[in-house]
């Protein structure tokens, strides 16, 4: 059994899960609008394991939401991950954020799926997906427009989920365009992908790895 500890910290969502060849066991986290990772992330690390009779030294791999997002989420999920990586010495999976927020779409085989976070004023982090959550266009910062992505509106249903939607929304008005608005990245959704990167051993050098911000950073 490869046990997985899913850490996901990119938005002001502070979510672990704890993740048995793939399936999700447990999931603690604090959806609300304030970052609590400083003050959460070890404690719901600690809580998760303990309330699933597990230890540290059970752990088989820690897998990190990589990005992009919020710079201090990213620094604080990642540092937790290294730090637990390498005092157990056990492998550093790293998972695209974009890819597990487009992973809570499933059954939208005939659609493409854009995930789209939330940056500064019109601007969102987003990829593209087919419906099998195939990447079909890489991941981008863009000032959003009325005709954003219309290349594949014109296709056919195209929805649009992340924190990113709603300013989106009130832009475009295409018929093709289906908006799920006020839904945040979640460990939940990365067991999966972290089991696939297990079994191939596709994983992160923990002392040079670093998050995928995308963009430098600009103090506000």
């Amino acid at each position: 059994m490869a046990l997985i500890l899913c850490i996901e910290t990119a938005t002001t969502n502070c979510s672990v899960a704890l993740a048995a060849n793939g399936g999700v066991l447990a999931v603690k986290e604090d959806n609300s609008n304030n970052y609590s990772h400083a003050e959460k992330l070890h404690i719901y690390i600690q809580e998760i394991l303990k309330e699933n009779n597990f230890s540290l030294q059970d752990l088989d791999a820690v897998a990190i939401s990589k990005g992009p997002g919020s710079y201090t989420g990213l620094r604080i999920g990642v540092s937790a991950a290294k730090g637990l990586c390498f005092s157990l010495d056990i492998p550093l999976i790293s998972i695209p954020t974009l890819k597990s927020l487009a992973l809570q779409l499933t059954d939208r085989k005939d659609a493409i799926i854009i995930p789209m976070l939330d940056a500064r004023r019109m601007e969102v982090y987003s990829a593209v997906f087919d419906g099998s959550h195939k990447e079909i266009r890489e991941t981008k910062a863009e000032i959003l427009q009325e005709d954003s992505f219309s290349e594949y509106l014109e296709k056919g249903e195209v929805y649009f989920i992340g924190s990113g939607v709603k300013k989106f929304s009130e832009i475009c008005s295409h018929k093709n365009a289906r908006f799920i608005e006020d839904k945040l990245p979640s460990a939940k959704e990365m067991g999966q992908p972290a089991l696939a990167k297990y079994k191939i051993s596709d994983t992160e050098d923990v002392a040079y790895f670093e998050p995928y911000y995308l963009k430098d950073f600009i103090a506000g």
